[in-house]
């Protein structure tokens, strides 16, 4: 007995190919998944770029603020804003193992950028946004505040800080549907592994 006919007396075709088809369609979930949260998030941040943000600019100090400490509250509590703002970093740089793993080294640097691009994300959040909203917070129910210069950070720092936070999951995104492009090219000639 040759050792092609071995091969496949040991390993029948049907079976890798399986195997192969299994672990593809992980990858591809992944990459869905990881697609998903990332235009959420970057959604979420466009939506306060476009529209949140600008509208509150045309009212008084005591409104911008109340409503800025109700956004940050409901979005604090929100358990599904908690799965999508973490997971959006845990499937895209479990996506990047595995193509790194499995030897696709143009999928693996394309999800690499794109989980770079939303650390820069997490780190804008934690080092500018929450500080803001926290002081937002210290003001305490803003009738009858009489100091709102935590506004005018808002308008500036916290504004700007979250146009980059946009930016940034934008182009994460497009790393991300690159990836998706090479995976589907891959899996459709057969080349994924």
């Amino acid at each position: 007995m040759s050792h092609e006919q071995t091969s496949r007396t040991a390993f029948p075709p049907t079976a890798v190919s399986a195997g192969q088809s299994a672990r593809d369609r992980l990858t591809g979930v992944l990459l869905g998944a990881a697609a998903l949260a990332m235009g959420l998030m970057a959604g979420l941040f466009f939506a306060f770029d476009i529209s949140v943000m600008p509208g509150l600019a045309k009212t008084d100090d005591r409104t911008y603020a109340t409503a800025m400490q109700n956004f940050n509250s409901v979005i604090d509590g929100s358990g599904p804003f908690v799965l999508v703002f973490v997971g959006a970093l845990a499937v895209t740089a479990w996506a990047a193992f595995r193509a790194f793993r499995k030897g696709q080294r143009a999928m693996g640097q394309w999800l690499l950028a794109a989980a770079l691009c939303y650390t820069a994300v997490l780190a804008l959040t934690m080092g500018i946004n929450i500080p803001l909203n926290n002081k937002l917070a210290d003001l305490g129910h803003p009738g009858p505040a009489t100091d709102y210069s935590v506004i005018e950070d808002f308008k500036g720092t916290w504004e700007t800080a979250n146009i980059f936070r946009t930016l940034l999951c934008l182009t994460a995104l497009g790393g991300i549907v690159r990836a998706l492009l090479l995976h589907g090219r891959a899996t459709a000639t057969g080349t994924a592994s």
